[in-house]
């Protein structure tokens, strides 16, 4: 069975940093993307960031060049770095997996909240 969970949300004040966790189990991992999302209130899910099975990364323009998508296999984690981080990243974020063969996102995990102050 396929689980996602993320963690690592909390409250930072502007400028801080933060670093998510997606613990990801009940799939390979060669076969899949997996993808960082984010929604807030009054506003539509954006895609973050993702990597592909092959290990390509992507990031949204609002984010490129401060957050960085890892992953670490032998701990079955995808992490996203989160630095510089504004007000307006505040956020429910959740991880989820795409199979290669598929446009879709078929499965998604629990989300964490990231609040920026000021």
């Amino acid at each position: 069975e396929v689980q996602l969970q993320a963690s690592g949300g909390g409250l930072v004040q502007t400028g801080g940093s933060l670093r998510l966790s997606c613990s990801a189990s009940g799939f390979t991992f060669t076969d899949y993307s997996i993808g960082w999302f984010r929604q807030a209130p009054g506003k539509e899910r954006e895609g973050v960031s993702c990597v592909s099975g092959i290990g390509d990364t992507y990031y949204a323009d609002s984010v490129e060049g401060r957050f960085t998508m890892s992953s670490d296999n032998a701990k079955n984690t995808v992490y996203l770095q989160m630095n510089s981080l504004k007000p307006e990243d505040t956020a429910l974020y959740y991880c989820g997996i795409r199979p290669t063969s598929r446009n879709q996102y078929t499965n998604w995990g629990q989300g964490t909240q990231v609040t920026v102050s000021s």
